[in-house]
């Protein structure tokens, strides 16, 4: 990227190349993730609110206090997120 950089290069065209460079980090959904902490799961199906107020683009399982199969069961909407548990456990959920 140094070279891409140069000193030679007008301000339009250094623009263009750290937009391009950027925009796809700053774009990255990721980068506003919310955590629901200490979600009890219980066996079966589990609705919880994911508090975005926006649709989910992806979710992550942290801190799995117990041993369970836990997975999407419903499809993701603009306030829930439905999951099924295998056994009851306590976890935090990474929304984003």
């Amino acid at each position: 990227m140094a070279n891409l950089l140069s000193s030679n290069l007008t301000w339009p065209q250094a623009n263009n190349l750290w937009a391009q460079a950027l925009n796809p980090v700053i774009a990255n959904p990721t980068n506003s993730i919310q955590l629901v902490q200490n979600i009890a799961l219980t066996t079966g199906t589990n609705i919880i609110n994911h508090g975005l107020g926006r649709e989910m683009k992806g979710w992550f399982l942290t801190d799995i206090q117990g041993v369970a199969s836990i997975y999407r069961s419903a499809p993701m909407n603009n306030s829930t997120l439905t999951l099924t548990s295998s056994a009851n456990v306590t976890c935090s959920i990474g929304v984003f």
